[in-house]
C-alpha cells in the first residue's frame, strides 16, 4: 500500500477486541441481518485466493518484476482482473484518468557551503520531497519563524525575506506545500522543511511546486540552524513531471438499490521494487473472490460495487480521481466505502480500521465508521479472535472517501509497525519485528504470505460485504454528516 495506513496499537490500558460474552443484540425491529451461516465467509476461502496471488506473482515474474502503474505488469494483471470478473457474470469497465507523474532522476544534494563545508547525507539526513521542482541553487540560508508554532505558514512570517535565499522552515502548523509556496512566493530559490523530531520523513507538496523542496532530520536540521546568519547552503534537486494516463477497474452487482452502493476495493498496483503479492495483491485478490463468490449468491438489498484502484503507490491517484469524479448524486448514492490494503503480512496482527476514534493518532471519521468497525470487530469476537484499531492514517485509498464523508472501514494486516510482546500472545510471531518485513522490497512475494492472516481477515472481509450488501442502517439509517477529516498523509508521504 502506498503504504497503507500505519499499524494501529490499543490505546493505554485498553483491551484487545474479545468475545461480548452474551451483550443482547440489536432489536428485532431494526432488521439488521443475523449471519449466524456467514455464507460469503465460507465462499472466500484462503486457497481460492492464494490461487490468484499465484497468478499475479507469475504475471509480475514475466512482466519485470512488479505490477506498477504504468507497466506491463500493471496492464496484464488488470486483463487477468477483468477476465475473472466476466467469467463470474460481471461487465467491468476502466475508469481512466490523467496525473501528473513526478520522478526523480537522481540523488538530491544538500550541502552547507559556510561558514564551514559540510555535506549531508541523502536517505539520512534529509529526503526529497515528491513533486518538488528541480533546480541547483547555492544561497545563503535564511531561518524563517523557527520559534513559531507555524514556521512558513503565512506571508508574513517572510516579510523582508531576501530574494533568492534558501528558506529554512520548521516541520508543524500547516502543510508542506503552503510553506513552499510561500517561500516561492517571497522569492526563495529553495526551500527546507526541518522535522520536529530528530529522524528523517517522507513528504509530499502533493503538486508539482515552483522551487526545490526537501525534508530534513532534526538532528541535522539542528546543526544547520547553529550556523544562524553565517548559513549558506547549496540544494540541488534533479525531477521531472509528465501527464501520463492510468485506469482503475470497476465492476458492480447486477442486482440491489444503486442508490445505497456499498463500495468495496484495494489497490491492484505494486511498488516498483517487487512484485507486491502481500501489497496489494492479497487485497486484490481478496476483492476479486469476494466479486466472484458473491455472484453466485442470492440477490443483494444493495448494489456492491467493486474496485481495483490504480496509482495508488504513487499518492492514492486512482481512488482520489475516481471520487472527484463522481457528481453530487453519484456521491450521495455511496452507501460506504471497504478497503482491503493487505490482509497476508507475514508476522500479522487483525487491525480494523479505527472508524471509532479508540486511537488518539487517529484522524476522525465521517459519521456511520464507528458502526462498520464494530461489525468487523464483532465477527472476530464471534470467532474467539482478537483484533485491535489501526489507525486512521490517510495513507490508502479509503482516503479520499472519508474526505468526501463516505463512512469508511475496512482490515489490514500490519506493514512497517513493530509487533510488541502482548501482540505476540494473540497473533503468534515475532516481537520486534515489523509486520511485513518484506513491505515495499522484491522480497514481497508468496513465500512470505501467511495463510492464516489470509484465512482470518478475508474471512471477517467478508463477512462485513455480505452484512453490507443486506443492510447498512447501522451506518446510514440516519442522515449522514461528514465530520471531514484532515489527514497528515497521502500515501507513503507526510503532507504536513
Amino acid at each position: 500500500m502506498a503504504v497503507l495506513m500505519a499499524a494501529g496499537t490499543l490505546a493505554a490500558g485498553a483491551p484487545a477486541h474479545a468475545a461480548p460474552g452474551g451483550e443482547p443484540g440489536p432489536p428485532d425491529h431494526a432488521r439488521i441481518p443475523d449471519h449466524a451461516g456467514d455464507s460469503l465467509s465460507e465462499a472466500v476461502t484462503a486457497e481460492a485466493i492464494e490461487q490468484h496471488l499465484e497468478n499475479l506473482a507469475t504475471i509480475a515474474h514475466y512482466n519485470g518484476g512488479n505490477r506498477a502503474s504504468g507497466t506491463a505488469g500493471y496492464d496484464v494483471a488488470a486483463l487477468y482482473v477483468e477476465d475473472q470478473l466476466e467469467r463470474a457474470g460481471y461487465e467491468p469497465y476502466r475508469d481512466t484518468y490523467e496525473y501528473t507523474a513526478w520522478e526523480e532522476n537522481s540523488e538530491a544534494v544538500l550541502s552547507q557551503t559556510a561558514p564551514e563545508q559540510v555535506d549531508l547525507a541523502s536517505g539520512t539526513d534529509y529526503l526529497t520531497m515528491s513533486y518538488s521542482a528541480a533546480g541547483d541553487v547555492t544561497a545563503p540560508g535564511v531561518q524563517v519563524d523557527i520559534d513559531g508554532a507555524d514556521s512558513g505558514c503565512t506571508a508574513d512570517d517572510f516579510a523582508g525575506f531576501p530574494a533568492g535565499a534558501v528558506a529554512v522552515t520548521m516541520r508543524g502548523g500547516c502543510s508542506f506545500a503552503q510553506k513552499t509556496q510561500n517561500a516561492a512566493d517571497a522569492g526563495a530559490s529553495a526551500a527546507l522543511v526541518i522535522n520536529s523530531s530528530d529522524e528523517i520523513f517522507a513528504g509530499t507538496v502533493s503538486e508539482p511546486s515552483q522551487i526545490p523542496v526537501l525534508g530534513v532530520s532534526g538532528t541535522a536540521g539542528a546543526d544547520l540552524l547553529a550556523a544562524g546568519d553565517a548559513l549558506e547552503l547549496r540544494v540541488m534537486v534533479d525531477s521531472t513531471v509528465q501527464t501520463r494516463e492510468s485506469f482503475n477497474i470497476l465492476a458492480e452487482t447486477r442486482h440491489g438499490r444503486d442508490d445505497n452502493v456499498v463500495v468495496v476495493g484495494g489497490h491492484l498496483d505494486s511498488v516498483e521494487e517487487g512484485p507486491g503479492i502481500n501489497d496489494n495483491g492479497s487485497g486484490t485478490a481478496f476483492v476479486l473472490e469476494t466479486a466472484i463468490q458473491l455472484a453466485e449468491q442470492a440477490p443483494t438489498n444493495n448494489k456492491v460495487r467493486f474496485a481495483f484502484w490504480g496509482t495508488e503507490e504513487s499518492g492514492l491517484i486512482g481512488s482520489t480521481r475516481y471520487v472527484e469524479g463522481l457528481s453530487e448524486s453519484e456521491l450521495d448514492d455511496v452507501a460506504l466505502y471497504l478497503n482491503f490494503d493487505m490482509i497476508g503480512s507475514s508476522n500479522y496482527a487483525r487491525f480494523v480500521l479505527d472508524g471509532g476514534g479508540a486511537l488518539a493518532d487517529s484522524e476522525p471519521a465521517p459519521s456511520g465508521s464507528g458502526a462498520i468497525a464494530q461489525v468487523f470487530e464483532e465477527y472476530f469476537d464471534s470467532q474467539d479472535q482478537v483484533s485491535e484499531p489501526g489507525v486512521l492514517s490517510g495513507r490508502t485509498d479509503y482516503r479520499a472517501f472519508a474526505l468526501a464523508g463516505v463512512p469508511i472501514g475496512g482490515l489490514f494486516s500490519g506493514a512497517d509497525g513493530v509487533k510488541t510482546e502482548e501482540q505476540v500472545e494473540w497473533y503468534g510471531g515475532t516481537a520486534g519485528e515489523t509486520f511485513d518485513p518484506y513491505y515495499h522490497t522484491a522480497e514481497d512475494t508468496l513465500e512470505q504470505v501467511n495463510s492464516d492472516s489470509l484465512g482470518e481477515l478475508s474471512a471477517a472481509g467478508a463477512h462485513g460485504v455480505e452484512f453490507f450488501a443486506e443492510s447498512t442502517l447501522p451506518v446510514n439509517g440516519v442522515f449522514r454528516t461528514a465530520a471531514a477529516p484532515d489527514f497528515a498523509r497521502l500515501g507513503e508521504d507526510w503532507v504536513r
